[in-house]
């Protein structure tokens, strides 16, 4: 793994992201309640295992600058990046105030005219949306910007994926891709995903820089993601992240998991990211344990009320609403 970025610069993006980290472990407990009691339709997919590799991406990124395609899963980079969870709940509820005026549900939101397209599937096709997000900012001479594409272990299975990656490699574009190895491939294990040693192979094999950290260790993921960001950011070229975890819970909550060893899933209740995050928080003086348990708390009152809020919204009046489908702008 990579060793640990000074300190002092890590401070305030750990602190945000920590928070980040709490307000999706809220937010997916209490949208995995209502998908249990029939009150949301359609899929619903926890990060449960992602936050901390989610959360330390959006950390460093801006919104209206950078282009950022996280997991469909990943709440904690959303928040991180600076959606709110009012954006989010209004999604599920399909609330006529939301991004897609309700006419699309759950996952499929995001915010192109800030750099975040909407998510149909992120099996690699995610990287050539970025790719040419981040190709066109080159074309009209804007420079500074970075772009971070996620990916899962299995993702990096599938066409679309390579056609993308080496696009970026070969044009040099300042992005970031993220390779989240949570150990399956919704059922595949990595065993039965690829042959190779590590993932990092496919990385260098296109000729990109390769960093690796364990998703499970909070402040070894900001560092690493604060490095190969700035890196993409400095003109440094495409940079590759392999962050490691275990999705700890089914690929939807219509999946039970069941092909998860119950060892895996036991070890990962004493090694994760909100474990060591609390430790380290503390280990360096930036919050006490109080201070965590009191953010802790606010973050479940934040979400259930902007949930709250969003459920009592109106859904879209077919005899009203124009449903234009481009590039839709919100006006406020």
């Amino acid at each position: 793994m990579n060793g640990i970025a000074p300190l002092e610069t890590l401070r305030e993006p750990a602190l945000k992201a920590y928070r980040a980290m709490e307000l999706a472990r809220a937010f997916d407990n209490k949208i995995s309640a209502l998908y249990k009691g029939g009150k949301i339709m359609g899929g619903v997919f926890l990060g449960r295992g992602h936050e901390a590799i989610a959360a330390s991406q959006g950390v460093f990124l801006t919104q209206g600058k950078d282009c950022y395609a996280p997991f469909i899963r990943e709440m904690a980079g959303h928040f991180a990046w600076g959606d709110s969870i009012l954006d989010a709940a209004r999604s599920y509820f399909g609330s006529v105030e939301g991004i897609t005026r309700g006419r699309d549900g759950n996952v499929h939101w995001g915010k192109p005219h800030l750099g975040n397209p909407a998510p149909i599937s992120h099996l690699g096709s995610g990287g050539a949306v970025i790719a040419g997000m981040m190709l066109a900012k080159r074309l009209r001479g804007e420079s500074g910007s970075v772009g971070v594409i996620c990916s899962g272990d299995g993702t990096t299975s599938t066409g679309a994926f390579h056609e993308a990656a080496n696009l970026i490699a070969v044009e040099k574009l300042p992005i970031v891709s993220v390779i989240t190895n949570n150990q399956f491939a919704y059922s595949t294990p990595n065993s039965q995903e690829f042959a190779c040693e590590s993932l990092n192979d496919r990385g260098k094999g296109y000729g990109m820089r390769t960093h690796e950290c364990d998703g499970r260790n909070f402040l070894d993921t900001l560092s690493c993601m604060q490095r190969a960001i700035a890196a993409a950011r400095a003109g440094e070229g495409p940079q590759w992240v392999l962050a490691h975890t275990l999705r700890a819970c089914g690929h939807g909550e219509h999946d039970d998991a069941a092909y998860i060893p119950s060892e895996l899933k036991e070890d990962y209740q004493q090694h994760n990211a909100f474990i060591t995050g609390s430790q380290q928080l503390q280990e360096q003086g930036w919050m006490s344990a109080e201070e965590i348990e009191q953010q802790r708390r606010e973050c479940i009152d934040d979400v259930q009320a902007q949930i709250t809020l969003a459920q009592r919204e109106a859904s879209p009046n077919p005899n009203n609403e124009d449903w234009q489908a481009y590039s839709y702008i919100p006006q406020s």
